[in-house]
């Protein structure tokens, strides 16, 4: 079983093994950065701390399956409504990444070699928990020549194999400069491909460095002209500085990549060395943007504070395969 870690929000992302060793830093690369106070939360994004005994179950298949969760790596604010359904999102490839955006939580750092045996872990805890659909994410893995793509795809092949009525999504890395990649994950036939932008462009040099955001875009483009039977999907954080106006844009942008399904959701600062919340943006302000992008053509739009990419996947996923039936009987 796994070393659990334990985070201290207060410390900047400093984190120990839980038996009183010397902590080390979980964001190292952001050791020098001023300190930016964290924000009170509105009443409106608050939650619940997890009690629900199904929750502790789901935790508990996941430590003996030895698998990582974006759920708890990236500290996601939903993990008690959604681990108390049986649903959470498994992180492949490890739990340190290659990237060091911004926004996010998940450990930086050089990672390990892959495991040959996380596959079969995978479609194990998947076929255990009955899942209709599973939501597979991963690390961003710049160190490998191919980027994980190979590995997404054993995954995929594996779920297939072990419990073949599961609908599966994925959100991957960028793929960026590893040609040939996103050939070998389209070919696996996801339902569902996710990729996030994440944020408008003038953004990107300061909360997504290491990524590019017409790259970001034209991946989901290509996952179109690859196999347009796979459903895109890709989502935005709001309340880092960005106008109304670079959101609508980065609408249009995909629209004109034939991207199915946007989610926008707050942004929630992690720890005092993570981007700073510019604001929290109202419930009525993502109303709005909900309101604009179904007019624009999305089949399925979920914007809400608390919306995050795996949020209500499954049902969401239900719901974009009616909206693209219903868009094909109206056209006959």
């Amino acid at each position: 079983m796994s070393t659990r870690i334990l985070i201290d929000h207060r410390a900047g992302g400093a984190v120990s093994n839980g038996d009183g060793a010397p902590r080390a830093l979980r964001h190292p690369e952001k050791a020098h950065r001023p300190d930016n106070p964290i924000k009170r939360k509105p009443d409106w994004i608050r939650v619940k701390a997890p009690t629900h005994p199904i929750y502790h179950e789901t935790r508990g298949l996941m430590r003996d399956n030895k698998l990582v969760t974006v759920c708890e790596e990236a500290a996601c604010p939903n993990i008690g409504e959604c681990w108390s359904q049986r649903h959470a999102t498994m992180m492949i490839m490890g739990e340190i990444c290659t990237r060091a955006c911004s926004f996010c939580n998940i450990t930086t750092g050089l990672p390990k070699a892959l495991d040959a045996d996380e596959p079969r872990r995978v479609a194990d805890a998947v076929a255990k928990l009955g899942l209709k659909h599973v939501v597979i994410t991963s690390v961003d893995r710049d160190d490998l020549a191919d980027g994980g793509a190979a590995h997404f795809a054993a995954v995929i092949a594996a779920i297939r194999a072990a419990a073949p009525e599961t609908t599966i999504e994925i959100l991957t890395p960028d793929f960026l400069r590893k040609d040939g990649a996103l050939e070998v994950v389209v070919a696996a036939r996801p339902d569902v491909f996710n990729h996030n932008l994440e944020t408008v462009p003038k953004l990107y040099p300061t909360i997504r460095p290491g990524a590019r955001y017409y790259h970001s875009l034209r991946l989901l483009d290509r996952v179109k002209q690859l196999d347009p039977a796979i459903f895109t999907k890709s989502g935005l954080m709001v309340g880092l500085g960005e106008t109304r106006l670079e959101v609508l844009q980065v609408m249009d942008d995909m629209r004109s990549a034939e991207i199915d399904f946007l989610t926008i959701g707050q942004y929630l600062q992690p720890t005092i060395k993570h981007a700073a919340v510019d604001r929290f943006v109202e419930p009525a302000e993502f109303e709005d943007y909900a309101k604009m992008a179904r007019g624009k053509g999305f089949l399925l739009v979920s914007a809400t504070p608390l919306t995050r990419s795996s949020y209500h996947a499954d049902r969401d996923f239900a719901a974009l395969r009616e909206a693209r039936n219903a868009k094909l009987r109206a056209a006959f």
